[in-house]
Protein backbone atom coordinates (compact mmCIF):
# COMPACT_ATOMS: atom_id res chain seq x y z
CA UNK A 1 0.00 0.00 0.00
CA UNK A 2 1.57 3.81 -0.86
CA UNK A 3 1.55 6.45 1.27
CA UNK A 4 -1.67 8.02 -0.08
CA UNK A 5 -3.80 4.38 0.15
CA UNK A 6 -2.50 4.29 3.57
CA UNK A 7 -3.52 8.50 4.72
CA UNK A 8 -6.95 7.91 2.46
CA UNK A 9 -7.04 4.23 4.88
CA UNK A 10 -6.35 6.48 8.27
CA UNK A 11 -8.53 9.54 6.91
CA UNK A 12 -11.25 6.47 6.52
CA UNK A 13 -11.00 5.14 9.99
CA UNK A 14 -12.10 8.44 11.57
CA UNK A 15 -15.38 8.78 13.39
CA UNK A 16 -18.00 11.49 12.23
CA UNK A 17 -17.55 14.40 15.00
CA UNK A 18 -20.98 14.85 15.31
CA UNK A 19 -21.75 11.45 16.58
CA UNK A 20 -18.43 11.24 18.79
CA UNK A 21 -19.04 14.28 20.55
CA UNK A 22 -22.56 13.22 21.72
CA UNK A 23 -20.65 9.88 22.88
CA UNK A 24 -18.38 11.67 24.62
CA UNK A 25 -20.85 14.35 26.34
CA UNK A 26 -23.02 11.69 27.45
CA UNK A 27 -20.16 9.88 28.69
CA UNK A 28 -18.89 13.40 30.97
CA UNK A 29 -22.41 13.63 32.11
CA UNK A 30 -22.82 10.82 33.67
CA UNK A 31 -19.55 11.21 35.25
CA UNK A 32 -20.52 14.66 36.24
CA UNK A 33 -23.89 13.38 37.42
CA UNK A 34 -22.24 9.90 39.27
CA UNK A 35 -20.19 12.36 41.01
CA UNK A 36 -23.05 14.21 42.70
CA UNK A 37 -25.04 11.52 43.49
CA UNK A 38 -22.42 9.41 44.74
CA UNK A 39 -21.10 12.37 47.76
CA UNK A 40 -21.68 10.34 50.79
CA UNK A 41 -21.81 11.99 54.06
CA UNK A 42 -18.84 14.11 55.73
CA UNK A 43 -18.48 12.05 58.63
CA UNK A 44 -17.23 8.62 56.44
CA UNK A 45 -15.50 11.01 53.15
CA UNK A 46 -13.32 12.31 56.46
CA UNK A 47 -12.99 8.84 58.34
CA UNK A 48 -11.45 7.34 54.69
CA UNK A 49 -9.59 10.33 54.46
CA UNK A 50 -7.73 10.06 57.75
CA UNK A 51 -7.52 6.09 57.30
CA UNK A 52 -5.00 6.67 53.78
CA UNK A 53 -3.33 9.29 55.50
CA UNK A 54 -2.35 7.27 58.44
CA UNK A 55 -1.40 4.51 56.28
CA UNK A 56 1.27 6.74 54.62
CA UNK A 57 2.10 8.00 57.73
CA UNK A 58 3.30 4.36 58.78
CA UNK A 59 4.49 3.81 55.59
CA UNK A 60 6.52 6.70 55.45
CA UNK A 61 5.53 7.58 52.47
CA UNK A 62 3.27 11.16 52.28
CA UNK A 63 5.10 13.81 50.46
CA UNK A 64 1.90 15.37 50.14
CA UNK A 65 2.38 17.05 54.05
CA UNK A 66 5.61 18.59 52.62
CA UNK A 67 4.43 19.61 49.57
CA UNK A 68 1.45 20.99 50.92
CA UNK A 69 3.95 23.32 52.98
CA UNK A 70 5.69 24.79 50.27
CA UNK A 71 2.64 25.73 48.17
CA UNK A 72 0.85 27.87 50.61
CA UNK A 73 4.32 29.49 51.57
CA UNK A 74 5.38 30.35 48.10
CA UNK A 75 2.42 32.09 46.44
CA UNK A 76 4.35 32.01 42.74
CA UNK A 77 4.17 28.02 43.25
CA UNK A 78 0.73 27.53 45.10
CA UNK A 79 -1.40 30.54 42.66
CA UNK A 80 0.10 28.81 39.59
CA UNK A 81 -1.14 25.17 40.69
CA UNK A 82 -4.39 26.38 42.15
CA UNK A 83 -4.54 27.23 37.96
CA UNK A 84 -3.07 24.24 36.78
CA UNK A 85 -5.57 22.19 39.22
CA UNK A 86 -8.69 24.11 38.46
CA UNK A 87 -8.31 24.17 34.52
CA UNK A 88 -5.51 21.87 32.79
CA UNK A 89 -7.79 18.85 33.25
CA UNK A 90 -10.53 20.91 31.10
CA UNK A 91 -8.51 21.80 28.51
CA UNK A 92 -5.05 19.29 28.05
CA UNK A 93 -7.25 16.08 27.86
CA UNK A 94 -9.65 16.85 25.02
CA UNK A 95 -7.09 19.14 23.09
CA UNK A 96 -5.20 15.79 23.17
CA UNK A 97 -8.53 14.03 22.13
CA UNK A 98 -9.17 16.94 19.05
CA UNK A 99 -5.67 15.97 17.93
CA UNK A 100 -5.78 12.32 18.35
CA UNK A 101 -8.91 12.45 16.03
CA UNK A 102 -7.63 15.06 13.28
CA UNK A 103 -3.83 13.82 13.39
CA UNK A 104 -4.32 9.92 14.58
CA UNK A 105 -7.48 8.56 13.47
CA UNK A 106 -6.31 5.17 13.31
CA UNK A 107 -5.95 5.15 16.88
CA UNK A 108 -8.44 7.43 17.70
CA UNK A 109 -10.99 4.39 18.82
CA UNK A 110 -9.13 2.09 20.95
CA UNK A 111 -7.58 5.74 22.65
CA UNK A 112 -11.03 6.75 23.24
CA UNK A 113 -12.45 3.73 24.33
CA UNK A 114 -9.36 3.70 26.59
CA UNK A 115 -10.04 7.17 28.49
CA UNK A 116 -14.18 6.39 28.76
CA UNK A 117 -13.34 2.91 30.82
CA UNK A 118 -11.22 4.42 33.07
CA UNK A 119 -13.08 7.54 33.54
CA UNK A 120 -16.59 5.13 34.86
CA UNK A 121 -13.84 2.84 36.82
CA UNK A 122 -13.07 5.86 38.45
CA UNK A 123 -16.86 6.91 39.07
CA UNK A 124 -17.10 3.47 40.86
CA UNK A 125 -14.35 4.32 43.12
CA UNK A 126 -15.92 7.44 44.00
CA UNK A 127 -19.29 5.66 44.75
CA UNK A 128 -17.88 2.67 46.75
CA UNK A 129 -15.26 5.22 48.52
CA UNK A 130 -16.47 9.04 49.16
CA UNK A 131 -13.20 10.22 50.47
CA UNK A 132 -12.34 13.62 51.48
CA UNK A 133 -9.16 15.39 50.57
CA UNK A 134 -6.69 16.68 53.07
CA UNK A 135 -7.48 19.94 52.90
CA UNK A 136 -10.94 19.33 54.18
CA UNK A 137 -9.64 17.07 57.33
CA UNK A 138 -9.57 18.82 60.52
CA UNK A 139 -7.05 21.40 60.97
CA UNK A 140 -5.57 19.12 63.53
CA UNK A 141 -4.39 17.30 60.63
CA UNK A 142 -1.61 20.31 59.54
CA UNK A 143 -2.65 21.44 55.90
CA UNK A 144 -3.69 23.99 54.43
CA UNK A 145 -6.69 24.70 51.70
CA UNK A 146 -4.18 26.41 49.10
CA UNK A 147 -7.22 27.18 46.39
CA UNK A 148 -9.41 28.55 49.11
CA UNK A 149 -6.20 30.85 50.62
CA UNK A 150 -5.72 32.28 46.89
CA UNK A 151 -9.43 31.69 45.56
CA UNK A 152 -8.89 35.34 44.94
CA UNK A 153 -6.45 35.30 42.07
CA UNK A 154 -8.99 33.25 40.38
CA UNK A 155 -12.53 32.00 39.64
CA UNK A 156 -12.75 29.57 42.06
CA UNK A 157 -14.37 30.05 45.63
CA UNK A 158 -13.05 27.60 48.61
CA UNK A 159 -14.73 24.82 46.85
CA UNK A 160 -11.68 23.48 45.16
CA UNK A 161 -12.16 23.63 41.52
CA UNK A 162 -15.60 24.30 41.25
CA UNK A 163 -16.47 28.53 40.42
CA UNK A 164 -17.84 30.34 42.95
CA UNK A 165 -20.81 30.11 43.89
CA UNK A 166 -21.11 26.47 42.49
CA UNK A 167 -19.99 24.59 45.35
CA UNK A 168 -22.98 22.58 45.66
CA UNK A 169 -22.98 21.04 41.89
CA UNK A 170 -19.62 19.44 42.82
CA UNK A 171 -18.42 16.43 44.79
CA UNK A 172 -15.84 17.37 47.37
CA UNK A 173 -15.27 13.48 48.16
CA UNK A 174 -14.31 12.36 45.01
CA UNK A 175 -10.56 12.51 45.66
CA UNK A 176 -10.04 8.36 45.17
CA UNK A 177 -8.88 7.93 43.01
CA UNK A 178 -7.09 10.78 41.20
CA UNK A 179 -8.23 11.08 37.55
CA UNK A 180 -6.45 14.73 37.69
CA UNK A 181 -3.46 12.37 37.67
CA UNK A 182 -5.20 9.21 35.81
CA UNK A 183 -6.44 11.67 32.52
CA UNK A 184 -2.68 13.45 32.97
CA UNK A 185 -1.28 10.27 32.84
CA UNK A 186 -3.74 9.31 29.51
CA UNK A 187 -1.89 12.42 27.97
CA UNK A 188 0.84 11.85 28.61
CA UNK A 189 1.05 8.39 26.70
CA UNK A 190 -0.79 9.13 24.11
CA UNK A 191 1.68 11.70 23.16
CA UNK A 192 4.81 9.84 23.86
CA UNK A 193 3.80 7.37 21.56
CA UNK A 194 1.88 9.55 19.04
CA UNK A 195 4.06 12.56 19.33
CA UNK A 196 6.92 13.10 16.42
CA UNK A 197 9.04 15.78 18.18
CA UNK A 198 11.00 16.20 21.30
CA UNK A 199 9.12 19.16 22.30
CA UNK A 200 5.94 16.81 22.53
CA UNK A 201 7.77 14.13 23.94
CA UNK A 202 9.39 16.42 26.96
CA UNK A 203 5.59 17.68 27.20
CA UNK A 204 4.31 14.08 27.54
CA UNK A 205 7.00 13.07 30.39
CA UNK A 206 6.93 16.75 32.19
CA UNK A 207 2.25 17.22 32.48
CA UNK A 208 1.93 13.88 34.22
CA UNK A 209 4.76 14.50 36.54
CA UNK A 210 3.32 18.26 37.66
CA UNK A 211 0.08 16.90 37.74
CA UNK A 212 1.22 14.79 40.51
CA UNK A 213 2.96 17.74 42.57
CA UNK A 214 -0.04 19.78 42.06
CA UNK A 215 -2.44 17.55 43.33
CA UNK A 216 -0.64 16.97 46.08
CA UNK A 217 1.27 20.49 47.00
CA UNK A 218 -2.71 21.62 46.60
CA UNK A 219 -4.26 19.42 49.50
CA UNK A 220 -6.65 17.77 46.86
CA UNK A 221 -5.21 14.34 46.91
CA UNK A 222 -3.07 11.65 48.43
CA UNK A 223 -0.39 10.24 47.06
CA UNK A 224 -2.56 7.52 47.17
CA UNK A 225 -5.16 8.87 45.21
CA UNK A 226 -2.54 9.65 42.30
CA UNK A 227 -1.61 5.78 42.86
CA UNK A 228 -5.04 4.50 42.28
CA UNK A 229 -5.59 7.27 39.29
CA UNK A 230 -2.92 5.30 37.94
CA UNK A 231 -4.22 1.73 38.55
CA UNK A 232 -7.41 2.81 37.31
CA UNK A 233 -6.01 3.98 33.50
CA UNK A 234 -4.03 0.55 33.65
CA UNK A 235 -7.54 -1.38 34.66
CA UNK A 236 -8.97 0.59 31.86
CA UNK A 237 -6.32 -0.33 29.65
CA UNK A 238 -6.71 -3.88 30.21
CA UNK A 239 -10.10 -3.83 29.37
CA UNK A 240 -9.86 -1.79 26.32
CA UNK A 241 -9.09 -4.94 23.56
CA UNK A 242 -11.90 -6.87 25.15
CA UNK A 243 -14.77 -3.82 24.87
CA UNK A 244 -13.21 -3.14 21.33
CA UNK A 245 -13.60 -6.44 20.14
CA UNK A 246 -17.02 -7.06 21.43
CA UNK A 247 -18.44 -4.03 19.73
CA UNK A 248 -16.81 -5.17 16.19
CA UNK A 249 -17.80 -8.60 16.59
CA UNK A 250 -21.67 -7.20 17.16
CA UNK A 251 -20.86 -4.64 14.32
CA UNK A 252 -19.83 -7.63 11.96
CA UNK A 253 -23.03 -9.77 13.02
CA UNK A 254 -25.40 -7.03 11.98
CA UNK A 255 -23.39 -6.03 8.70
CA UNK A 256 -23.73 -10.02 8.00
CA UNK A 257 -27.00 -9.93 8.56
CA UNK A 258 -27.55 -6.56 6.62
CA UNK A 259 -25.70 -7.88 3.67
CA UNK A 260 -27.95 -9.22 0.62
CA UNK A 261 -26.61 -12.40 -1.19
CA UNK A 262 -27.41 -12.19 -4.64
CA UNK A 263 -26.61 -16.00 -6.87
CA UNK A 264 -23.87 -15.45 -9.30
CA UNK A 265 -24.78 -15.50 -13.17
Amino acid sequence: MDAAARRHAAAGSRPRWWTELPLLALVYAAYSAGRLVARGDAHAAAGHGETILRWEELRRIDPERALNRLFPATPALGIPADFAYASLHYLITPAVLIWLWHRRPAHYRTLRTWLMLATLIGLIGFTLLPTAPPRLLDTGSGFADTMARFSSYGWWGGDASAPRGLGGMTNQFAAMPSLHVGWALWCGVVLWKHGRSRATRALAVAYPLVIVLVVMGTANHYLLDALAGTAVMGLGLLLTRPARGSRNGCAGRRARRGRVWVPER
